[in-house]
């Protein structure tokens, strides 16, 4: 069974997933629908917040013991380890993912709308448990450069995107497709189109 059949959802609740390749903009186009008066979540934000949860961290302590001094994980030992190896990776995400996601739909309960950041969608295989997923694309070269300006050199970049689906490569005919290699106000006026296109 995979990880999103385990979820129950809401259905009053109409919720939209918001992805797309790393240094896409992913979060500018976030912020617009923040702007634009909609709640927005964020699956790195609440990561952040699990982890300062103790049975979480516990948790990973028990699945990567190589990696904790008792029941603590040493997150940036953890997160150098995953980078070097895809299949401690994919335990990492195994644990974690639906551990995200669970707790992203309880946070949105109650609200008749609302937007999420989820940086592996389709990774994870949790485009189900959406009412519609829109997709923001950038040029290759300007999400390299993002990311390097944010995080690091090149190499590590072009690492971090391997990992990820090749959103050129997906077919996108059944997502809202948000072209992000413009300014910041015609990545706003995207926004404002789709929440019209979506009769919000």
């Amino acid at each position: 069974m995979t990880p999103n059949k385990e979820i129950k959802q809401t259905p009053t609740v109409k919720r939209f997933a918001v992805t797309g390749g790393i240094g896409s903009g992913k979060s500018a186009f976030c912020a617009c629908l923040k702007q634009l008066g909609f709640p927005v979540f964020s699956c790195d934000d609440i990561s952040r917040g699990l982890w300062q949860e103790k049975d979480y961290r516990a948790g990973i302590a028990a699945r990567f013991p190589q990696y904790a001094e008792g029941d603590e994980p040493q997150r940036q030992k953890l997160s150098e380890a995953v980078f070097r190896d895809e299949g401690l990776l994919a335990e990492l995400n195994a644990y974690a993912h639906p551990r995200i996601m669970e707790r992203l739909l309880r946070e949105t309960e109650g609200l008749p709308v609302c937007f999420a950041e989820v940086p592996l969608l389709f990774e994870g295989k949790y485009e189900g448990l959406f009412d519609g997923v829109i997709v923001v694309m950038r040029e290759r070269s300007a999400r390299i450069e993002s990311v390097r300006k944010r995080d690091g050199n090149k190499s590590d970049v072009l690492a971090r995107m391997a990992r990820q689906v090749d959103y050129d490569a997906l077919d996108l005919s059944n997502y809202i497709v948000v072209a992000n290699n413009g300014t910041e106000e015609e990545l706003m006026s995207s926004a404002r189109e789709i929440v019209k296109q979506l009769g919000l």
